[in-house]
């Protein structure tokens, strides 16, 4: 199952648009801050999990399953909020890596 950065992005924004269909007002930027920061929390819970700072009771749960869905929600939301300010999520992220690049060859390493 591979696909490009692109197809991921078209595949959230086909799930964005089927959910604002359902939900009460538009997500704009504050919205989607809201859900990014809900999911990072959920992110946080799953590693404390998984790093065992939580004791569970019973059987413990498909933490590695929760960790990747709770990471790509994430993702999600951070493109959900690149669409809003029409940031090209991809083309900024290489920028991003060449810049570190840059700067990392500047001090030899």
């Amino acid at each position: 199952m591979s696909k490009t950065f692109a197809d991921m992005e078209d595949m959230y924004r086909e799930v964005v648009a089927r959910f604002q269909r359902i939900e009460l007002q538009e997500w704009k930027a504050e919205g989607a801050m809201i859900e990014l920061s809900r999911q990072v929390g959920e992110l946080a819970k799953q590693v404390m999990i998984k790093e065992k700072y939580y004791a569970l009771e019973g059987d413990a749960p498909d933490v590695d399953g929760r960790l990747g869905n709770e990471m790509a929600d994430v993702i999600a939301q951070v493109m959900r909020l690149a669409d809003y300010y029409g940031i090209d999520l991809e083309k900024a992220f290489i920028e991003a890596r060449e810049d570190e690049d840059r700067y990392l060859k500047s001090r030899g390493v």
